[in-house]
């Protein structure tokens, strides 16, 4: 096997000339996170509605669910982490593999959670069906994908300016995937009654997802086709492989004396309990607060837009002031904006979502820069310890990401059946929809400052901190050669 090589060449038993970085790296993953997105952003948005208004679970056994399923996520995550990071990579590469080998399950197992025809079972076989199916989808396929995904970024190459302009694609795909789901979904679900109230179809739940399954198995072919591994990590040296022990103790160890992975752990948490529960919410806060599919849908495509005004300009931005600095400032200015929603207590759908697309360009162009803050990590670590396990410290982040998606989905479940929310009725008193408006509004403004303040103060990696690590991680790998 050749020695580690950081030029963009890949090397298995030969030196193979392969094209330069360029625009179909950048829309291949695009596509890779569109077609995660097809299912993540569907399930995050509308399988609490699926679970509660179709099939007539309480929105506490539904919080449970997700609860119990980050449980199994524990072990899943960082056991793929480990296994992209260690095991022999194929012909294609270390991380590509998995994409061709892992995604028709993925796609049959998003398929398999929006099934209307359960909604006539028995509640017991109701709750067996949601709990393996979920867990199937979330903990097993969904990992087994999406954690060589994001893994891939650090071997397509080893440019800080071309893994900033896959974070931003990336980010752009996910807006993409979730324009259409937050607009499509809305209006095919939902129809209006005699009475003037919306109401869901169950049957077409299961279309939509039939269509999003076919959508989400050709943007990974356009991933798998069109993204090269360039730099080819060292193989692990067999004589010296760790127990499974002592795997989990460097594991342990690495996330408690790293204060960047603790930092953006922190931030991850509170963004996803935010920007989920917001998700979640605002399919009951538009359709019970304000009586209007039409204002769901058109939330969907705002945040969309405030995405792609913000990309162009967004690496720039982080390339001038500095990913931590200008992250931090951003969150504070979505905070202060979801603090004045709550207070305003806005009554006219169209005024609340001028508002709310204000209040989310702050978060919008953090998610635009976050995944090239895990690349920083990745490289820090190796600056630390020596190391470089791209996929287990993403694979760590990727959990603790599913942390905030489950607590975000868990609150909203057991919000819902606090504020006296009664799954599938067909219309909630005054008095809940209040209720949903202020848990939609005010929990984001409070995580928010709470993600810039992990940032401000836990995070270490400064402008500064980051083009002194690249330095030496160019140096070392200048001796090396």
């Amino acid at each position: 096997m050749a020695k580690e090589s950081y030029a963009n060449t890949v090397v298995d038993d030969r030196t193979q000339e392969i094209r330069p970085f360029g625009i179909k790296d950048k829309l291949g993953y695009m596509a890779g996170d569109i077609a995660n997105d097809m299912f993540f952003i569907f399930a995050s948005s509308f399988l609490m509605v699926f679970y509660t208004n179709v099939l007539g679970i309480s929105g506490a056994a539904v919080g449970t669910l997700f609860l119990v399923s980050r449980i199994v996520d524990a072990f899943t995550d960082v056991g793929m982490g480990r296994i992209v990071d260690t095991f022999k990579p194929a012909k294609d590469g270390r991380f590509r593999p998995w994409i061709r080998r892992v995604a028709p399950f993925a796609v049959i197992a998003g398929f398999l959670m929006f099934l209307y025809v359960v909604k006539d079972w028995p509640m017991p076989a109701k709750m067996i069906y949601v709990y393996v199916t979920y867990i199937f989808w979330g903990s097993f396929c969904y990992t087994g994908i999406n954690i060589p995904y994001g893994s891939m970024a650090s071997v397509i190459s080893d440019k800080a300016e071309d893994r900033a302009a896959l974070s931003t694609f990336r980010s752009v795909g996910a807006s993409i995937a979730s324009m259409v789901i937050s607009f499509v979904v809305p209006l095919v679900v939902y129809t209006t009654n005699n009475s003037g109230d919306q109401v869901i179809v169950p049957e077409r739940f299961t279309m939509i997802a039939f269509v999003f399954g076919i959508v989400a198995l050709v943007m990974y072919g356009v991933l798998y086709f069109w993204s090269v591994e360039r730099i080819q990590l060292p193989e692990k040296d067999a004589s010296s492989t760790e127990t499974v022990g002592q795997q989990m103790k460097s594991i342990v160890v690495g996330l408690t004396t790293n204060r960047a992975l603790l930092g953006i752990i922190s931030a991850a948490i509170f963004l996803l309990l935010a920007q989920i529960l917001v998700g979640t919410m605002n399919a009951y806060l538009y359709t019970t607060y304000f009586n209007s599919a039409s204002g769901l849908a058109a939330a969907g495509i705002l945040g969309t837009v405030g995405v792609l005004v913000l990309a162009p300009f967004a690496s720039k931005i982080a390339a001038r002031f500095g990913k931590k600095e200008s992250g931090t400032v951003a969150l504070l200015i979505s905070a202060t904006m979801y603090g004045l929603i709550f207070f305003l207590q806005i009554n006219n759908v169209w005024a609340f979502l001028a508002f709310a697309f204000v209040g989310n360009l702050g978060m919008n162009y953090f998610n635009i820069i976050i995944w090239a803050f895990i690349s920083d990590i990745i490289d820090y670590q190796e600056v630390r310890t020596g190391k470089r396990e791209d996929g287990t410290i993403y694979a760590v982040y990727s959990f603790s990401r599913k942390i905030g998606q489950a607590f975000a989905g868990g609150l909203g479940g057991f919000a819902l059946s606090a504020v006296g929310f009664v799954s599938g009725a067909s219309a909630q008193t005054p008095e809940v929809a209040t209720n949903i408006y202020r848990i939609a509004t005010g929990v984001p403004a409070v995580a928010y400052v709470i993600v810039a303040l992990s940032l401000a103060f836990i995070y270490p990696l400064s402008k500064k901190r980051v083009e002194e690590n690249t330095r030496i991680l160019k140096e070392r790998r200048a001796a090396a050669q």
